[in-house]
């Protein structure tokens, strides 16, 4: 994972999942927040102030799956 160079303040509230729904726009990204940020993996909801390093993300446009994944589950084509 690599280090994007920013920073991230936290605001009292805030959590994981609504930080990378703001910066990244996806709370699936959350998970490479915490992997940048191992000190504060137990911390459910930030008191303010934390300061957060920001990883950079590749940010996958999932609205484009261009036939990769299929209509229906395999297990419900007829054979």
């Amino acid at each position: 994972m690599t280090y994007s160079g920013q920073v991230y303040i936290c605001s009292a509230g805030e959590t994981f999942d609504g930080i990378a729904l703001e910066i990244y726009g996806d709370e699936k990204y959350a998970c490479d927040l915490l992997c940048m940020n191992p000190d504060y993996c137990l911390m459910t909801v930030f008191k303010g102030g934390e300061e957060l390093m920001l990883p950079v993300v590749e940010i996958v446009d999932e609205s484009k799956n261009d036939g990769i994944m299929p209509e229906t589950a395999p297990w419900k084509e007829a054979n």
